[in-house]
């Protein structure tokens, strides 16, 4: 054991005069125990020598696999923020369920408005509800107003209405006095249906003249309280019996000529050859008045 840990063999360059090793009889290595541990020493020394290389190789493996894995998370956040951000799916589907809860919930209890378009104030609700109130007090007619942004499931505002009418009324004999009135705000138009008396009582014309004035010309111009509450009195005061109150008249925008007329282009022509003659002379004169003063002055 002493000849295979010595210095002279684990640590040769500490003794630089070489020794002569004295003469041992060969054997195979099985045969000689000591052999063991002598081959287990030379990993040993030489795993010391073969360490740097092993950890200069180990952070050349670790930096791209941290990158990679960066990038693989950020490419995934960035495409799940895309599909959030332009997917077509969510408005239709906002737009949609709204216009079907109007239909699922079933006609207003404490009021006679359905506001789902969110364009009405306190007050036109407070006066749609004592106006209506009244009516179905005295006349046993009740009218419901319902707004929505947009339509989707029915081509216009007529099917809709008819939709409504028949979800919340089934039967005749439930819809027969009922009335409905519908607002499209994006689309700037309305319509009004209703059962048997409830039409009868009103009049076509009145009916025509409701969807043709009061909702679609006063949507146009956003006013959409005035729309409304002028629609809820002119039925009103049909089923009454009274004079038309009338609806609002659509505006026909005149856009002015920018094109002159004849008269006043040859007026201004002549002008304009007043002008031009006048700077002609003075362009040509004035150089030949000042050339003649200084000729005239040598």
């Amino acid at each position: 054991m002493e000849t295979i840990f010595s210095s002279h063999s684990c640590f040769p360059l500490l003794n630089p005069t070489p020794k002569t090793p004295s003469p041992r009889p060969l054997h195979p290595l099985p045969l000689q125990p000591r052999s063991i541990a002598h081959l287990s020493t030379k990993p040993t020394c030489s795993n010391l020598q073969k360490q740097p290389p092993q950890r200069l190789k180990t952070p050349s493996f670790a930096i791209p696999t941290f990158w990679f894995s960066n990038i693989h998370h950020g490419a995934a956040a960035l495409a799940l923020s895309l599909a959030l951000n332009f997917s077509p799916i969510s408005p239709t589907g906002i737009a949609a369920a709204s216009e079907f809860d109007v239909l699922s919930e079933g006609p207003p209890k404490d009021s006679y408005v359905v506001d789902d378009a969110g364009v009405l104030s306190r007050v036109t609700k407070s006066d749609l509800k004592r106006l209506l109130s009244d009516l179905e007090s005295r006349k046993n007619f009740r009218i419901n107003f319902i707004t929505v942004r947009k339509l989707t499931s029915k081509a216009d505002a007529f099917e809709y209405a008819d939709q409504v009418l028949e979800r919340w009324y089934p039967t005749v004999e439930e819809g027969d006095n009922k009335g409905i009135v519908v607002l499209v705000t994006s689309q700037k138009e309305g319509a009004v249906t209703g059962g048997p008396s409830f039409v009868k009582a009103v009049g076509e014309s009145i009916l025509d003249a409701t969807v043709s004035e009061n909702l679609p010309v006063l949507a146009t111009d956003e006013k959409y309280n005035e729309a409304v509450v002028s629609s809820a009195k002119r039925l009103v005061a049909a089923i009454d019996g009274l004079p038309d109150p009338g609806g609002p008249k659509l505006k026909e925008n005149k856009r002015e000529s920018n094109f002159k007329s004849k008269e006043e282009t040859e007026e201004k022509r002549g002008q304009f050859s007043l002008v031009v003659g006048g700077l002609l002379v003075i362009a040509f004169v004035v150089p030949m008045v000042q050339y003649y003063a200084y000729v005239s002055r040598k």
